[in-house]
């Protein structure tokens, strides 16, 4: 199955070779942030508005499968592309709407579904979500333009 290029596909844009770089320099730059937040935040938000519904032991596989695939989405959709036609503000933006609209379709899921979801863990989520993914972005871009400019 032949699949045409688009301006964004690795093939385009230097290789596969570059998308891996590109890959593993954010998922790095994610991880790294999001490990801070979650450590610090699992004990003083989480479990005390929502331990209740908190599986004793989180799945690793299926949070594995979760951060390879949001870090395919963030670099497909914001990293490579900012890395190539977009100021930092624009990177950051870009970054930050995914993360709103991807921990969104998470939070506000969980709001409709289930019975006892807060309204506030949803706004810190949402906030958290659009920060994160809009830093990640911008360093990721960042550390990318510095190492290799055509990444």
């Amino acid at each position: 199955m032949n699949v045409p290029d688009t301006p964004h596909t690795p093939a385009r844009q230097g290789g596969l070779g570059r998308f891996v770089h590109a890959y593993l320099v954010t998922f790095i730059v994610f991880m790294a942030i999001d490990a801070v937040w979650l450590t610090q935040m699992a004990s003083r938000l989480y479990q005390p508005t929502i331990g209740h519904l908190l599986a004793p032991e989180p799945d690793l596989f299926a949070a594995l499968l979760f951060y390879l695939l949001y870090i395919l989405g963030l670099v497909v959709f914001t990293v490579r592309p900012a890395h190539h036609d977009a100021s930092l503000w624009t990177a950051a933006g870009r970054g930050a709407l995914f993360g709103l609209v991807a921990y969104a379709t998470y939070d506000l899921t969980n709001q409709a579904t289930m019975r006892d979801w807060p309204w506030h863990v949803t706004g810190i989520d949402l906030i958290w979500g659009a920060f994160l993914t809009g830093t990640a972005t911008v360093l990721a871009k960042g550390w990318l333009q510095r190492r290799s400019p055509a990444a």
